[in-house]
């Protein structure tokens, strides 16, 4: 189960590199947003949360592993799916509150069964007339 610590209060956890856990910045619940996008297109995928134990397996197994918010464990992308998300890099933004996780994704991103989770979820912008085009 994820901690709910703050940032200063988190141990290192199970071998995630030290400086890497301090750099991070977390929200109540222990956790950083992790943006999920296609390697080679840009396309992003689907936004996902990781401690420091789900950052870890992520970076040390060449597969995508998230916290479940809602299950409260932690989940490997694709083991009951097979949609797996092949880990080619990982950064952390410039606050050190989300990640970016550049993937070969095989199959749909989304567990609704779409290519990713923002598939014909467009909303509606009203447009500023003075924005360069």
């Amino acid at each position: 189960m994820s901690p709910s610590l703050s940032s200063s209060e988190f141990p290192p956890v199970s071998g995630l590199d030290p400086a890497i856990s301090a750099a991070l910045k977390r929200d109540p619940a222990g956790l950083v947003a992790a943006v999920v996008q296609q390697h080679d297109t840009g396309e992003v995928l689907m936004l996902g949360w990781m401690d420091d134990e789900a950052l870890h397996r992520t970076l040390t197994t060449g597969r995508v592993t998230f916290w479940s918010r809602s299950r409260e464990e932690y989940w490997r992308k694709g083991d009951t799916s097979g949609h797996v998300q092949w880990v080619k890099s990982v950064a952390l933004d410039c606050d050190g509150d989300a990640l970016l996780v550049r993937v070969d994704q095989v199959g749909a991103a989304c567990h609704t069964g779409t290519r990713t989770c923002f598939d014909g979820r467009d909303l509606p912008v009203l447009a500023a007339t003075d924005a360069p085009s």
